[in-house]
């Protein structure tokens, strides 16, 4: 299903099928590590959790100790990630001299990917 067909259909069924005004954004993030031990990887990992944590966002994702990919969008149901969530993000990660080729995409629909 395409977020952008115009299709009529009621509030309720839209905010059941989170489109329109009741879509959920969020944004991806891909980084590598460089050189990193096992303690500052750990490290890493505990002060992104709660950097997110912070600011009322969810993670979710996958890699290892040489790359790694998240999808961070807001904890509450019909709640978005933001323009400033994901450039605070952008910064935040930034400060790690050991992430390299990092990749903090575009907000996007987390629900259908558009």
């Amino acid at each position: 299903m395409k977020t952008t067909e115009l299709v009529k259909r009621s509030n309720r069924l839209n905010k059941k099928l989170y489109i329109g005004k009741y879509a959920v954004l969020g944004f991806d993030v891909s980084f590598k590590f460089a050189d990193v031990d096992e303690h500052e990887f750990d490290d890493f990992f505990a002060e992104m959790v709660a950097f997110v944590d912070s600011r009322d966002l969810i993670m979710g994702g996958a890699g290892g100790t040489q790359h790694f990919t998240i999808y961070i969008s807001n904890y509450a149901r019909y709640l978005s990630a933001t323009e400033e969530d994901r450039g605070a993000f952008e910064q935040w990660l930034a400060g790690y001299e050991f992430i390299s080729d990092s990749c903090v995409a575009p907000l996007s629909d987390a629900y259908y990917g558009v």
